[in-house]
């Protein structure tokens, strides 16, 4: 909530206003003159701005999918389009889908399991030539490796690749178009070098051309570059593409790396996994203005007979690898477990999600609770949370608003942040689990409240554009103190909302409230 307070005195030579008297319009610049004249002392006070959530879409669990793990893409088309892992008509397989602004979804293609695999679990990627492109977890022609395949914007689905778990990987991750026209992407595993616990391999970094045409370019092997990648790419401005793995390194947590386009990889950090620094990071990274990469760290770990506390961290890392610590989650307010990568935003600052926002642990048992929450964080890395998921409940408890977002927020052509959650809902399974959901977060403008003694009324203004505001006052501070709402309407001036109110006799606090 914003609250700008003025305190108001008749018969008073003084007065507390908020906001600058510059760029007002001309109905107003009279009474401005007129203030300045009587020498009024005029001072601001900031606030942040607002959140407003909406609640777009709630997933069936039927025709229309179940419980997105993959966040949206914006098309050239404006709708958004993603994936869900589950549901469609052909038993479960997942699906692709196109959503309006407005909260319109409609189901593009249902997989099958078969020849063009099962369970998408990544984002889509729009291609230069219009297409979209995206990769399957299992299914495919090739023992259910995963696939890598096209799609139009009317369904026409075309399977470009299916893995063999051999050399070329197995369960692929996200894609990123190359400066070269390629797709980048990674495996969780396969390759030519096997883990010494398991024997399905380490994972792959491939490209892969918009014929079906893949190459692999590198094999992980664990020990010192790393061991299984669980995100994508991303290509910086230097022309690498840079990545995590969530084990492996010279710690065994994890690797941030970088890669050249002919399948050179350098180690830039080996995650140690302390409390400074958590380790195992799920999400990709992506670029700052700055230059410098931003991530995320931290999920679920159980050691033997207890649940380990690692809430994760936010990080910065140089392109020469020098890692710094931004953000150290507690499992309360701010969240817990950022299994998604941030988001740019228009701003400047960067934009995310944790599936959790509490923990209970306990000998045996226990684990993550809570239903997660979106958050911002500066470069300093000063987070705010923007929204707890859970805050809108039926009356089983469950989060109609959704729960647990384990993918990445899109910002729209609109300004707005755009995301999805794995769960909650408003239809749920045979065990109250909910299908997932498709939500929309507006950052309200900051807005000033300009407060203009003029004879025996106060004019008050305000930005038209922060419209999740409303004009309430007040007659002390105290414990007590009842906030009403302006019973006058404002009028709109100039891209401004007016309100004039008569002085009474009493001190007076007014307050803009989200």
């Amino acid at each position: 909530m914003k609250t700008q307070l003025t305190t108001l005195h008749n018969g008073s030579s003084t007065c507390v206003r908020t906001g600058p008297e510059l760029g007002r319009q001309p109905v107003l610049a009279p009474l401005i003159r007129i203030l300045c004249a009587a020498g009024f002392v005029l001072s601001a006070f900031g606030a942040q701005a607002g959140v407003i959530f909406t609640s777009l879409y709630s997933f069936t669990g039927t025709n229309d999918g179940a419980n997105p793990y993959a966040g949206l893409v914006q098309g050239s088309d404006g709708y958004f389009y993603g994936t869900t892992v589950n549901g469609g008509t052909n038993g479960g397989y997942g699906t692709v889908f196109k959503i309006s602004t407005n909260g319109v979804l409609t189901a593009l293609y249902s997989f099958t399991g078969g020849d063009d695999g099962a369970n998408p679990q990544a984002a889509l990627v729009q291609g230069s030539d219009g297409s979209f492109y995206g990769t399957t977890a299992w299914g495919g022609t090739n023992g259910g490796n995963g696939t890598v395949f096209k799609i139009n914007t009317n369904g026409v689905l075309t399977s470009l690749y299916s893995f063999t778990g051999g050399d070329d990987g197995a369960s692929p991750n996200g894609l990123v178009q190359g400066s070269d026209g390629n797709f980048c992407g990674t495996t969780s595993y396969g390759g030519n070098t096997d883990r010494t616990y398991f024997v399905q391999g380490c994972g792959t970094v491939f490209k892969i051309n918009t014929n079906g045409f893949l190459t692999s370019l590198y094999s992980f092997n664990s020990t010192n570059d790393g061991d299984c990648p669980e995100a994508g790419l991303v290509q910086g401005s230097d022309g690498y593409f840079y990545g995590t793995t969530y084990y492996g390194g010279t710690n065994g947590n994890g690797t941030v790396f970088k890669m050249d386009t002919n399948g050179a990889l350098t180690t830039l950090c080996s995650f140690i996994s302390s409390w400074d620094n958590s380790g195992n990071p799920q999400a990709g990274v992506v670029q700052g203005s700055d230059g410098n990469l931003y991530g995320t760290t931290g999920g679920l770990h159980r050691g033997l007979g207890q649940v380990l506390k690692k809430y994760g961290t936010v990080f910065k890392i140089s392109t020469n690898g020098v890692l710094t610590i931004l953000h150290l989650f507690t499992g309360g307010n701010d969240g817990a477990n950022p299994s998604a990568s941030l988001v740019r935003g228009g701003d400047g600052n960067f934009y995310g999600t944790t599936e959790n926002n509490d923990i209970w642990s306990g000998f045996d048992a226990g684990g993550f609770v809570g239903a997660g929450t979106v958050f911002e964080i500066s470069t300093n890395g000063v987070l705010t949370t923007l929204y707890a998921f859970g805050s809108i409940t039926n009356a089983s408890g469950d989060p109609l608003d959704g729960a647990n977002p384990a993918a990445a927020l899109v910002q729209g052509s609109d300004g707005n942040f755009y995301g999805t959650t794995s769960g909650g809902g408003t239809f749920t399974n045979q065990f109250g689990q909910g299908y997932g959901t498709i939500f929309r977060l507006t950052i309200v403008p900051e807005p000033q409240l300009a407060i203009i003694p003029y004879g025996e009324n106060v004019i008050l203004t305000w930005p038209t554009n922060a419209f999740a505001f409303t004009l309430q006052s007040t007659t002390n501070l105290g414990s007590s103190a009842v906030w009403t709402t302006n019973s006058s309407p404002p009028v709109v001036i100039g891209g401004e909302n007016v309100v004039i109110n008569t002085i009474s006799g009493r001190q007076q606090f007014y307050r803009l409230s989200q």
